[in-house]
């Protein structure tokens, strides 16, 4: 899987406040209003950052919790009360059924986002028993242009409020990059928001009941049953994805997100797992597209993972 557009950034925020503690996921309103016709925050062009982008710069990747390889389950996003018998319901069924976006943060108006969350829903709240989409694994690129903390009420929370299920996914470029005095250090809002280590209410969620997504860092195995994801974090240019240090040409990273996927799918193979394994990732490693290109270095990475694991 794997997404990637470009689009337009602003200003962050001060420091957040303190997250509120919950004991459980809380994902959709249990009656949401209207979709919003405008922002809370107003969006300025970002035109005026973008020159302010080192766009020769990745940065290092955070350690996530959990090891060499950071396991997720679909039991732990849906939480204690409902994660047993959502997990033992798809199982039962034979099949699992899940959504999936990418680039859905948008600069210019809430219009297009709240569509689309709106299908979804109403596709989740439609399912036939055994059919219905278990969760949301978002592609990247969440909030435009910068994951400034301050957009994810706006481009995030508010659109997706009506959306009963878990939204999970992994970090893309805009959701990592920094520019010359910017505040925040790479992926802060996104951390909060997507790798808490237990589900809170944030800050940026504004009063909107959906707490935090439990990923244990920006690389990291999702379990479900019948299929495996092993997200990745590619990095914050535009083009390419990179994932390591390419053999030591890009001396500010390390190799840790290819020894996780070594361990992964030797792990997948070990135990002989017959669902789909799934390596998730926002820049695409091939594509025929004009806009934006392949990564073939890190195609090469994600091969050479594979044969080291004997996958």
């Amino acid at each position: 899987m794997s997404e990637e557009h470009a689009k337009q950034p602003a200003k962050k925020s001060a420091k957040p406040t303190k997250p509120q503690t919950s004991d459980a996921p809380a994902f959709g309103q249990p009656q949401p209003g209207p979709d919003a016709t405008g922002f809370k925050v107003p969006h300025p062009s970002d035109d005026p950052l973008y020159a302010k982008v080192n766009t020769k710069l990745v940065e290092p990747f955070p350690a996530p919790r959990g090891g060499e390889e950071p396991v997720l389950t679909l039991a732990e996003i849906w939480g204690p009360t409902l994660g047993a018998a959502k997990t033992a319901a798809i199982t039962k069924a034979g099949q699992i059924v899940f959504h999936s976006v990418g680039d859905s943060g948008s600069v210019k108006s809430p219009e297009t986002e709240s569509l689309v969350a709106d299908a979804a829903q109403a596709d989740l709240a439609n399912s036939p028993a055994g059919a219905a989409p278990a969760f949301l694994f978002h592609l990247g690129d969440v909030v435009y242009s910068f994951g400034e903390a301050q957009y994810y009420y706006d481009q995030f929370y508010e659109p997706w409020r009506s959306y009963q299920g878990p939204i999970l996914g992994l970090a893309g470029n805009h959701d990592g990059p920094i520019y010359t005095g910017d505040p925040a250090p790479t992926l802060d809002a996104y951390l909060r928001n997507f790798c808490a280590a237990t589900p809170v209410v944030t800050p940026e969620a504004g009063g909107l009941i959906r707490t935090a997504m439990v990923q244990p860092g920006v690389f990291y195995t999702f379990e479900a049953p019948f299929v495996r994801v092993l997200a990745v974090y590619s990095n914050g240019l535009e083009d390419p994805g990179v994932l390591s240090t390419e053999g030591g040409t890009r001396p500010t990273l390390d190799d840790s997100q290819l020894t996780y996927l070594q361990a992964a799918l030797a792990r997948c193979k070990a135990e002989k797992f017959a669902g789909a394994v799934m390596i998730a990732v926002h820049h695409p490693p091939y594509t025929a597209g004009t806009t934006h290109g392949g990564s073939p270095r890190m195609l090469q990475d994600l091969d050479a993972a594979a044969a080291a694991a004997g996958f």
